[in-house]
């Protein structure tokens, strides 16, 4: 490849125009064409240097190396050959090429030197150490040269002098930037595929990786801006590990196409994880087939660690039979004048020492040095491997880019706060879809969770657009907590409990929740302003299509949400200023069974059909006129229904009607004499 010093310009001028106007880099290989996304206040540095995105070079500076079964053909200075081993001690651009069953190329120069190297058709084996190794440099560069196969494979063990952590195929010790058009293939045969101590950055390349352990690791960062990935990993796919300095422990992509299938995480961030475009098939820990819950939220012994999978959970199943609390009075279980707080029915205990979720199950990959059991089970009693899609120890940031996730443990998840503000998410999860340790908010985007142990969790999750879909063996949307299993054998639990400051916020977007569980759950307040909510809850009367420990109160949106008696809680009348209605039928109604709203001319105001069995129903709209009167019905049953005040509820069951301490004399229910109701 040869550019002329014009074209080396152009690209030069063209790569720092492209970041001097986006901040990171380019999302996609038409980069004229890409606009600027909406910019995220962070610490850590995205920017991809010109250098890393230019791929010319001058054919009369370089040095070519040509390597054979019984030596490498060299001319030129900065490089020399012994046997089969080739040594570059000056910064230059080498060309290399050939075939050797054992050979290796090291790369020892000042700490300020460039070297380049032009894989050129290059088929290289080393049977005891790694294939290339850059003991010091300032930046390596690997130029694929258009139209090439380049392949490079080290042994299953390495012979190694004393203090020497070399543990990759491709091992750097300084930056390492990978480019160009050609194709590359990486087999770790030892543990990891290409490894970077500093920051590895891919702007170019057909890159395929198989290996023991992590497929691409830098330890400050990895940035990626085009490619194609073909990645198989024992252990992580894509990982950086630099916990201790700020702004570092980032992973940044903003293009490419991934193809990924990790043994553990797929991509993993130790502090941030930031993805603004870019195509990704991942698939970890065998999939959700192989999940880390079983259906009954216990955690799955049989789960096998790696590839391969039992425990599918499936679709939702009966989850046993629950206490029909029917028409108790609660008042009998009160204690000095307060109801006891039963919480979520039938959660298990938290562990003894209160530790909160991920902290034991995860470990975070290597720094310095690397340790073969990494990231997998090492004995019953310890921790099991950790088999997420999208991960970080701190924040995500989801701007752009298509994921279909079959995930053995949560599709996404993050310890610290999380954003979602555009893409396509297709999930299938093992465990949660999204579990976020802070704050949670999706602004667009669309979000499709087909299957998970518990659909989307946080300590507040704000909802202001988008296209959501949540389907849930647990609670389908929870806020700080949940039925969660105490487990210590469950990877990523959550050991939230009920505070302050805990919220469900949603003001737009479109919501459709389907979870065995509660519907929306939050352990503090729930507030709707606006968007399109729809609910298919529980069949069972141990959990609530609407559940909160907090305030709940509705000002505007559209809500239906519609599920078993016994344990449904309505929204507050403090706060709430559009009506809304919690009406439970005097009969169970079968599976798409069609339930409708009209006013008193005969007009449909809201309509719903649940996929499951149900019987009681909550729902809102600014339709809904405070003095009007409405007909409720479903399956053959109707009632007649006036709103005399903000909230009306005619539910009697369990603890229905009483999570917001409503108004339960909020409107008149023809047929029904008041004296049957009570204030709870």
């Amino acid at each position: 490849m040869r550019y002329s010093a014009m074209k080396r310009a152009a690209a030069i001028a063209a790569a720092l125009m492209m970041l001097a106007t986006s901040g990171c880099a380019d999302t996609g290989k038409d980069k004229s064409s890409k606009t600027t996304s909406t910019a995220v206040v962070t610490s850590a540095d995205a920017n991809i240097s010109a250098d890393d995105i230019e791929v010319g070079y001058e054919e009369n500076d370089t040095v070519d190396a040509v390597f054979s079964g019984s030596g490498i053909e060299v001319s030129g200075s900065g490089i020399s050959a012994e046997g089969t081993v080739l040594t570059i001690t000056d910064a230059g651009t080498y060309r290399l090429s050939g075939s050797c069953v054992n050979g290796r190329i090291v790369i020892e120069a000042d700490k300020e030197d460039k070297v380049k190297l032009v894989l050129n058709g290059l088929d290289l084996t080393c049977t005891d150490n790694a294939v290339i190794t850059a003991k010091a440099a300032d930046k390596v560069y690997l130029l694929l040269e258009s139209g090439t196969e380049n392949k490079l494979n080290d042994g299953t063990e390495y012979s190694l002098a004393e203090g020497d952590n070399t543990d990759a195929a491709v091992f750097a010790k300084c930056d390492l930037t990978i480019n160009g058009e050609g194709n590359l293939n990486v087999t770790g045969n030892y543990k990891h595929g290409i490894v970077s101590k500093d920051d590895l950055v891919i702007t170019g390349g057909n890159v395929t990786v198989n290996a023991v352990s992590s497929a691409l690791s830098g330890k400050d960062s990895v940035k990626i801006s085009e490619g194609t990935f073909d990645l198989t990993s024992g252990t992580d796919a894509v990982k950086s590990t630099n916990e201790e300095e700020e702004g570092k422990g980032i992973i940044s992509i903003t293009g490419g196409t991934f193809t990924i299938n990790a043994g553990g995480d797929g991509i993993s961030a130790a502090k941030e994880l930031q993805i603004r475009g870019g195509e990704f098939d991942i698939t970890t820990g065998g999939g959700s087939a192989n999940a880390s819950m079983k259906s009954d939220g216990m955690p799955n012994g049989d789960r096998i660690q790696g590839f391969g999978g039992r425990g599918d959970f499936g679709t939702p199943p009966d989850m046993g039979e629950h206490p029909d609390f029917g028409d108790f009075d609660p008042s009998e279980f009160e204690k000095n004048g307060e109801r006891p707080d039963f919480g979520d029915m039938g959660t298990p205990p938290e562990k003894p020492d209160g530790e909160t979720f991920g902290k034991m199950e995860e470990r975070s990959a290597d720094t310095n040095k690397d340790i073969s059991s990494e990231n997998v089970d090492t004995s019953a009693d310890t921790e099991t491997t950790s088999a997420k899609a999208l991960k970080s120890g701190g924040a995500i940031i989801i701007e752009d880019g298509t994921f279909s996730i079959d995930s053995a443990d949560d599709s996404l998840h993050c310890d610290g706060s999380a954003s979602i503000s555009s893409g396509n998410i297709s999930a299938s999860s093992g465990d949660d879809g999204i579990h976020v340790g802070g704050d949670l908010v999706i602004s667009g985007g669309t979000i499709d969770i087909s299957k998970s142990y518990e659909g989307i969790e946080g300590m507040t999750v704000t909802i202001t657009g988008g296209d959501i879909n949540v389907t849930a063996q647990d609670d389908g949307i929870n806020c700080a907590g949940g039925s969660d299993t105490g487990s210590s054998d469950r990877m990523g639990r959550d050991s939230f409990a009920a505070q302050e400051g805990v919220y469900l916020k949603i003001s737009g977007g479109t919501l459709n929740v389907n979870s065995a569980g509660d519907g929306l759950d939050s352990n503090g307040d729930l507030i709707i302003e606006g968007g399109t909510i729809f609910v298919s809850g529980p069949e069972n009367s141990g959990n609530g299509s609407i559940d909160h420990n907090g305030a709940a109160s509705i000002t505007g949106g559209t809500i239906i949400a519609s599920g078993a008696i016994g344990m449904e809680e309505m929204f507050e009348e403090n706060g709430t200023t559009q009506c809304a209605v919690l009406h439970d039928f005097t009969q169970s109604f079968s599976a798409d069974t069609e339930f409708t709203v009209t006013d008193k001319d005969g007009n449909a105001i809201l309509t719903f059909t649940n996929p499951k069995t149900w019987q009681g129903v909550i729902f809102s709209s600014s339709d809904l006129k405070q003095g009007e009167t409405y007909i409720v019905s479903a399956g053959g049953e109707s009632e007649e229904i006036t709103l005399e005040n903000v909230i009306t509820s005619n539910s009697k069951g369990g603890f229905g009607g009483i999570g917001g301490h409503g108004n339960m004399r909020g409107g008149k229910f023809k047929g029904e004499n008041l004296d049957n109701f009570s204030d709870v």
